[in-house]
């Protein structure tokens, strides 16, 4: 695999990618079709997994091996920050309770991988687990935002917000991470990027039941 590892392992998983984009709930998205407790469902659940990943940012930050590390991480969590003020708004806008979030099967497994993953002590295979989310937000945001660029339904707010250069230039400093800590791939960390992809697909699945 080349020293782009990033790269290597997004091309080696568009398949998951262009399936999510695909996804009933994503095109209902960008459709603006979407049924309101569908969405309702996945800001909730959502909130509830951005404060796992805040905190899977956070301990990668504490096992940087280097300032740059520390520093970007913390610009990271800053990005994370953002989103769940994005949410905030979302639940008064949509009446969602972000207080009393119970995580469904779907979400804990993606947070409890987050966590096992984290939790071992290994920045870059940290950062293989947690790059997808990023990089498939980026990816669904732009392809949504051509695909139906006149959107001005109710949910155009979400399809720009991940469409925004700000948000790809997030994605691509977690990809920079991932190149610098795993610069050789390994099974593991090609494990991490797939099973992340494959939790994202159940992820977006969960508002279906």
């Amino acid at each position: 695999m080349s020293a782009n590892v990033a790269h290597a392992l997004w091309e080696k998983n568009l398949d998951w990618a262009h399936k999510i984009l695909t996804h009933p709930f994503v095109q209902g998205l960008g459709e603006g079709t979407l049924p309101e407790a569908a969405f309702q469902a996945y800001v909730a659940q959502d909130a509830y997994f951005l404060e796992a990943f805040a905190r899977a940012y956070a301990r990668a930050l504490a096992d940087s091996p280097d300032r740059y590390g520390i520093y970007t991480f913390a610009d990271l969590i800053n990005g994370v920050l953002a989103e769940l003020k994005l949410h905030a708004g979302y639940a008064e806008k949509w009446n969602v309770d972000l207080a009393g979030v119970r995580p469904v099967s779907a979400t804990l497994a993606y947070t409890d991988f987050l966590d096992q993953t984290a939790r071992s002590g290994d920045p870059g295979l940290t950062c293989a687990a947690m790059t997808p989310c990023m990089r498939l937000y980026a990816f669904l945001g732009q392809a949504l935002k051509t695909e139906f660029p006149d959107a001005k339904h109710r949910y155009a707010e979400w399809i720009h917000t991940y469409a925004d250069p700000g948000f790809d230039a997030l994605a691509g400093q977690l990809e920079t991470l991932l190149n610098r800590y795993a610069p050789e791939s390994t099974p593991a960390i090609e494990t991490a990027y797939r099973t992340a992809m494959e939790l994202e697909w159940g992820f977006f699945g969960m508002a279906d039941g």
